[in-house]
């Protein structure tokens, strides 16, 4: 990956990616808990806003990250249809994931299918858009990094929808946000890490979009998503929350009401 230099504007792509990724995510998680305690029409609405705020979230993270790539000796170029795809596999991920965890009658097996089904996505929309980039060369994958990256994006989701319903209140939600977007954050650079990039030099031009024409305007754009949408969850009406019975979420039938 010696080619490869992913922090072309410092340490701003990596903490700004970071921070979307966190509140996209801690967006995604309050609305999982205002959906447990509901059900019919409510449940499904709040499955959908976390499904949507959690995969821009990562989404937008994976595009900000981008935008401090350059590759030496080629210009990069990205996939339009590959790179929308990989928005596709981050939406559907944390919808499986958050409907694990919104439905589920057991709280292990809603928490374990939700992080595999979130941490999934995250991964697949990583590699789904590192698919995208165009260079002149080759691109590869260490198969060691990879694993990494998968067991990163598994575990610390998991880890992240545990603490979500064990905590309580706001703290909780939190803890798991900052969770989830280190599991985002780490996916995408111990990804970039095993690329193994054999550039040739070339003078035809590169298919796809640059990163300023095209990821900027998505970030912009989803990036102001997230953040409407927290505003909007914040200031809403107080919500059903899950409690804790005996060391464990009680069922979602059970949830007696609570001020959010």
């Amino acid at each position: 990956m010696d080619n490869l230099h992913q922090f072309q504007y410092g340490l701003l792509t990596p903490l700004l990616a970071f921070l979307m990724a966190s509140v996209g995510s801690g967006l995604g998680l309050r609305c999982v808990i205002r959906a447990v305690g509901t059900s019919g029409a409510a449940r499904r609405g709040w499955l959908i806003t976390s499904a949507t705020a959690i995969g821009a979230g990562v989404w937008t993270m994976h595009l900000i990250t981008l935008l401090g790539f350059v590759v030496d000796g080629s210009p990069i170029r990205f996939s339009v249809s590959l790179t929308l795809l990989s928005l596709v596999a981050a939406l559907v991920g944390a919808g499986a994931g958050v409907s694990a965890a919104g439905y589920s009658r057991s709280w292990a097996r809603g928490i374990g299918l939700g992080g595999l089904s979130i941490g999934a996505g995250i991964a697949a929309m990583h590699y789904i858009g590192m698919a995208a980039m165009q260079i002149h060369g080759t691109i590869s994958y260490d198969n060691t990094a990879v694993a990494v990256s998968l067991l990163i994006a598994v575990g610390t989701a998991s880890v992240a929808l545990l603490v979500a319903f064990y905590v309580p209140g706001v703290r909780g939600t939190v803890v798991a946000a900052v969770l989830m977007g280190a599991a985002a954050v780490g996916t995408q650079y111990m990804g970039t890490a095993g690329l193994q990039l054999d550039v040739h030099q070339g003078t035809s031009v590169l298919s796809g979009a640059s990163a300023v024409e095209f990821i900027l305007p998505l970030i912009v754009v989803f990036g102001s998503f997230v953040f409407l949408c927290s505003a909007f969850v914040a200031l809403s009406p107080g919500a059903q929350e899950r409690t804790i019975h005996d060391g464990a979420p009680s069922e979602p039938s059970r949830a007696p009401e609570l001020a959010s």
